[in-house]
């Protein structure tokens, strides 16, 4: 243990920083410049069984924003504060040549203290199981089970699923986690009016960790040609979103209990983000459309941050995980000041 690791379940990281499945993570060498730039984990994109999840590659599209919604080129001057809106697709390598290829690079991760799980989106409950178990034989130390993908009622039918059922939530990861032995990580959406009960289902089904927030479906019509951004409904991501994740860790963490750990993502851009998030509960980050727009550079520059926060607080990153959930107040408990209000409307309100 260094002053940076964490611990997650049976599995302890050297670090909080982990490098989320994506586009930058489609091909080996992307995988290897995410173990090189020091993250803990690479989730390696994603698979499944199905043809059209795997040609949804070839429609994919992306796209930045800044705050009056002007496109920005990619990857943008000023990335960190961009709108990103995109659809996505799945690995389009037959799913157990990528399994393999994925299992040699995680191989090569452990000379590194560090791991590269397999991602497995979900289609057919089934066939994830069955594909789960390839992943293990093939020797894979930890899994992803992502059933928060935003896509679900966008991409072709039966391609993808995004779970919003606790019910079936819980059926779903018990299903994949009773069929291996290794750790499942579940990605949860965001899509839900309570993802702290999806974390709850997801821990009873029987999962090691739950990585929550998956990307929000959005749409932005062009004032120009009257037409859809990107010509579709699309994820829609951003630094935006971190009060959003941080306020689902902290919910997550008071259903579950401080000992469970919980994995931030969506909003993280980088490594003040990561602290933030781990503050509001979450033991490990991981960090996508930043390394997709930034360069893998931006996790060394957020392990550096962790770093640096815990030499000058002089704590281990496990300390402060949930330190501000844990200080969360509810309305009723704030100061009475009856004319505050008065300082944030204009002068005309209050005349």
């Amino acid at each position: 243990m260094t002053q940076c690791s964490v611990t997650l379940g049976q599995i302890v990281l050297k670090n909080p920083v982990i490098c989320a499945s994506g586009e930058h993570v489609l091909t080996e060498a992307g995988i290897r410049a995410g173990l090189a730039a020091g993250a803990a984990v690479v989730v390696a994109k994603s698979v499944n069984e199905t043809t059209a999840a795997r040609e949804q590659l070839a429609r994919t599209d992306y796209a930045l924003f800044d705050a009056r919604w002007a496109p920005e080129a990619w990857p943008g001057a000023d990335w960190r504060r961009a709108n990103l809106l995109c659809r996505s697709g799945l690995q389009p390598l037959a799913t157990d040549e990528w399994i393999d290829r994925v299992a040699r690079l995680d191989q090569e991760a452990r000379s590194q203290e560090a791991y590269v799980a397999g991602s497995l989106i979900l289609a057919d409950l089934n066939e994830a199981v069955s594909i789960a178990r390839r992943m293990e034989q093939a020797g894979l130390r930890l899994i992803e089970f992502n059933i928060g993908a935003p896509y679900g009622d966008e991409a072709a039918s039966g391609a993808i699923i995004t779970e919003r059922a606790a019910d079936r939530v819980r059926d779903q990861v018990s299903a994949v986690c009773s069929a291996v032995n290794v750790p499942v990580w579940v990605k949860l959406t965001g899509q839900s009016e309570n993802v702290a009960a999806l974390a709850q289902a997801a821990r009873d089904g029987g999962a090691a960790s739950m990585i929550m927030i998956g990307r929000s479906l959005g749409m932005l019509p062009d004032l120009d040609t009257q037409s859809p951004a990107l010509g579709t409904n699309l994820g829609y991501g951003g630094g935006w979103a971190l009060p959003l994740t941080c306020y689902w860790l902290a919910r997550s963490r008071k259903r579950l209990g401080p000992d469970f750990p919980l994995i931030g993502t969506n909003g993280a851009r980088g490594g003040d983000d990561v602290l933030r998030m781990m503050l509001a509960g979450a033991s490990a980050v991981e960090l996508c459309t930043a390394v997709m727009t930034g360069g893998f550079e931006v996790i060394t520059a957020a392990i550096d941050t962790v770093r640096t926060y815990a030499q000058s607080k002089a704590q281990f990153a496990q300390d402060w995980v949930g330190v501000a959930a844990d200080r969360l107040q509810t309305f009723g408990e704030q100061p009475l000041r009856p004319d505050h209000w008065q300082q944030f409307v204009p002068v005309q309100t209050r005349d």
